[in-house]
């Protein structure tokens, strides 16, 4: 049976809430909204689930509490850069690596282990949630080849005016082969308009390779919305009540 682990991407500031907390541990229907990422990850039984903090560090290990790990990300130099921080942790992991972001609450287990199972099937290097939406403003593109296998992600920032036309958005969820993952971060650049480290160029390293890289489409676009500010705060809350009264 192949093993799990779980890196759950929880150091950004989240200037736009405009509060001194953390984006993650701000309350959602009663409860820190990283703790329903947190659910969903333990309902797939990793063996290990490591949280990467940085801003308010200390509230979001408070909220999110016993049963994982924490590494800290003191400088936030993005996606890529967070993932490296845990590097050392998993020296010598041979499993599969399952990458989720902290903001991202109304996650299904049912949806990850569907990532999952996919992933395996395929042998694939990455795995990757998808989704199809008609205002892809602020989400990684999806660029596929002409045959539809996919050839890379790019960050809004740094994508051209026919790259933005494309409404297949990156969900920021993904499950790697760790030993594959850590091999290719290395080979990061941070030559882009962010001058971040994108743990999305790790997929168009592997598909250049022509590694197998796959992407599941989830069903229900909300289930990847991703949080940002206040209005978007409320606007899952109206979501996660209707799930909880339906």
């Amino acid at each position: 049976m192949n093993k799990l682990a779980c890196i759950i991407l929880a150091a950004g500031e989240g200037t736009r809430m405009k509060s001194r907390y953390a984006k993650v541990a701000h309350p959602l229907a009663g409860k820190p909204l990283i703790c329903y990422v947190v659910e969903a990850a333990k309902a797939l039984e990793p063996e290990r689930i490591v949280v990467v903090v940085g801003h308010d560090a200390e509230r979001v290990k408070t909220v999110v509490g016993g049963d994982v790990d924490f590494v800290e990300q003191r400088e936030q130099r993005g996606t890529g850069h967070a993932v490296m921080r845990a590097k050392e942790i998993f020296a010598g992991y041979q499993g599969d690596l399952l990458i989720l972001s902290g903001d991202v609450p109304l996650i299904t287990a049912e949806t990850l282990r569907k990532l999952l199972e996919t992933h395996r099937n395929a042998a694939a290097a990455c795995t990757l949630l998808s989704a199809v939406v008609k205002d892809p403003s602020g989400y990684g593109r999806i660029i596929r080849r002409a045959n539809g296998k996919l050839l890379k992600i790019v960050e809004e920032e740094d994508a051209s005016l026919f790259e933005k036309a494309a409404e297949e958005i990156n969900a920021g969820i993904y499950v790697f082969s760790a030993i594959r993952l850590f091999q290719a971060i290395e080979r990061l650049s941070p030559e882009n308009r962010q001058q971040e480290f994108y743990l999305t160029d790790v997929v168009g390293i592997f598909a250049g390779e022509g590694a197998p890289v796959e992407a599941v489409q989830v069903d229900d676009a909300r289930e990847v919305f991703g949080i940002n500010d206040r209005e978007e705060l409320a606007r899952i809350e109206k979501i996660l009540q209707q799930k909880i009264q339906s």
